[in-house]
């Protein structure tokens, strides 16, 4: 460990945890934004879920905004002020979405809002998690990264039984308080470093923000991470309305379908971020590209009825989202050190964002269900088969390099 490492780390990372728990309920938006089309449609403001999928792209789109002016903040500052910016705006995002009465006001307050609080949050989080564990950073990545996926297992079950009993405004109201409240006590209780610990953390053998860019592994990288990620955004975004139009499933099957989606996005972010502690980075994403490959040309021919089929692409969608989520911290601070990993991280998140953008509007332009879907998941595909070269792009950079992972 570090010498700006806290006295208790293991305590400190089952809090981080927590809070990347309350964060990652944004991976159960399909469930609340199909009630909130209902709601809006039945005040006269039509926006089917579909329409509502630009706040997830813009939620996701949003996030290396955050997570460079945070890294920068946490730099100076520490983690802690960070992450309770970063639960306050995800309490006020959701409130807004419990208030809005036509969709720009949902866009705002989740796309804007929700999606500045998730990049503070997330990149302090995860950025404090690896400088904890320098020998297993794909174990502690792993570990923070998995609360995030185990929100979206617990989250749109209990989001469901929040909308039968309150309605979905007060379950925007209560999901936003409960997870401000906990994310701010968890950041009063860790034992974070504060501003002069955080400065005075290791700064030698890393590369600057603008020595990364230059640096003949960065662009292969970002390719990697937005080809591989883009098809699992546009399934996750509208997967509650995929089962339900495609396979023809109902509202609490559609939960359950997202759920099981988020089991196998939980699980394999910890087997991930372990395997590339011992098998090494590049070899376990190989292993995401081909899960996602495989996963699309399953979709490509589920139909009406093919509830077990869906589940089992759907399955392979959040494995392989799951092990880009733990493999990618710890493959930043492995090329371009700690010294700046909050901010070097939030760069490269760029190509996660680009596709938690560009996932969303390409499914809601294509739909869920009919020939536009199919379409649709043929674009997908094909993106998918693009990260193989860029993959390779990327093994012959770091061999070059003479640093392989």
């Amino acid at each position: 460990m570090t010498p700006a490492s806290p006295r208790s780390p293991g305590r400190t990372l089952a809090l981080l945890c927590l809070i990347g728990f309350c964060a990652g309920s944004i991976y159960a938006w399909s469930v609340l934004a199909a009630a909130k089309a209902e709601a809006l449609a039945a005040a006269g403001a039509a926006a089917g879920a579909s329409g509502l999928s630009l706040a997830f792209g813009i939620a996701n789109g949003i996030g290396p905004v955050p997570m460079i002016a945070g890294g920068l903040a946490n730099d100076r500052f520490g983690p802690r002020p960070v992450i309770i910016a970063g639960a306050l705006l995800i309490g006020s995002g959701l409130a807004v979405c419990g208030l809005a009465q036509e969709a720009a006001q949902v866009i705002a307050g989740y796309g804007v809002l929700f999606g500045l609080g998730l990049g503070l949050s997330y990149g302090a989080v995860v950025s404090t998690a690896v400088r904890l564990f320098p020998g297993r950073r794909g174990l502690a990545s792993g570990l923070v990264t998995a609360s995030y996926g185990l929100s979206s297992v617990l989250v749109p079950p209990a989001a469901q039984a929040l909308i039968e009993s309150v309605g979905i405004a007060g379950t925007f109201f209560t999901l936003g308080a409960v997870f401000a409240a906990v994310m701010t006590a968890c950041a009063l209780a860790a034992d974070l470093p504060g501003a002069r610990s955080a400065a005075a953390g290791p700064r030698s053998g890393g590369l600057s923000p603008r020595e990364m860019l230059r640096a003949p592994e960065f662009l292969p990288m970002i390719l990697v991470l937005l080809t591989g990620a883009l098809a699992a955004m546009m399934v996750l975004s509208q997967a509650a309305s995929i089962a339900r139009d495609l396979i023809g499933a109902g509202a609490k099957e559609a939960a359950l379908a997202v759920s099981f989606i988020a089991l196998f996005n939980m699980a394999s972010r910890l087997a991930a971020g372990h395997l590339s502690d011992r098998l090494g980075r590049l070899p376990v994403l190989a292993g995401a590209l081909a899960a996602a490959f495989a996963a699309l040309v399953l979709l490509l021919f589920a139909g009406r009825g093919d509830y077990a089929l869906f589940l089992l692409s759907g399955a392979l969608t959040g494995a392989s989202l799951g092990s880009f989520m733990a493999v990618y911290p710890g493959l930043t601070v492995d090329r371009f050190g700690p010294a700046h990993a909050g901010v070097n991280y939030g760069i490269v998140f760029c190509g996660f964002s680009a596709a938690g953008l560009l996932g969303p509007v390409i499914a809601g332009a294509f739909g869920a269900a009919g020939a536009g879907g199919r379409a649709g998941t043929a674009l997908a595909l094909a993106v998918t088969a693009a990260s193989f070269p860029c993959l390779a792009l990327l093994s012959r950079a770091i061999r070059r390099s003479g640093r392989p992972v």
